[in-house]
Formats: C-alpha cells, sequence, structure tokens
C-alpha cells in the first residue's frame, strides 16, 4: 500500500477506493478528481483497512436487492465511465 500511495503522490493522482463500506460515497453523488487512481477489493472481502485508510476518497456503487457484492470488472467499468463523465 505504500509503495502505491508514494507513486500516486509523485503523479499527482488522487487514490479512490471502490468499496461497499459505511462512510463510502454514493457514486452517483461523488465529485470524483480528474486525475485518479483507482483500487478495487476481493468479492469477499473488499478493500484492505490499511488501503481504505490511504484512500482520498471511497465511492461506493448504489445496488438495488439483496446483493452487497459486484464481479470486479463490472464495478471497474461502472466507474471508469463514470470518472469519464466527471
Amino acid at each position: 500500500v505504500r509503495e502505491l500511495v508514494e507513486h500516486c503522490e509523485r503523479e499527482g493522482l488522487a487514490l479512490v477506493g471502490v468499496d461497499n463500506v459505511e462512510g463510502s460515497v454514493a457514486l452517483e453523488g461523488a465529485l470524483l478528481p480528474e486525475r485518479a487512481c483507482l483500487v478495487f477489493g476481493s468479492e469477499a472481502s473488499g478493500l484492505s483497512e490499511e488501503m481504505l485508510a490511504a484512500c482520498q476518497v471511497v465511492v461506493s456503487i448504489t445496488q438495488r436487492g439483496s446483493t452487497r457484492s459486484m464481479n470486479v470488472g463490472h464495478a471497474a467499468a461502472i466507474v471508469m465511465w463514470a470518472l469519464n463523465q466527471a
């Protein structure tokens, strides 16, 4: 995590986490930075506490129904599309 944070700092990238955790900002209401490094956790356990703490913002993808998880490829496509719209 430390190496990624240092890389993002050198390159002027905001570290944006994507996870359905308490305190995350709904993607549709988030102000996404123009230059970002998106990080995604595993479907089972999400982002680590260390990674969550390193992120400038953590966004979540609003989902309907009983499922809280999503395939990371689908999640990445949704968030990258939203980032491109900002």
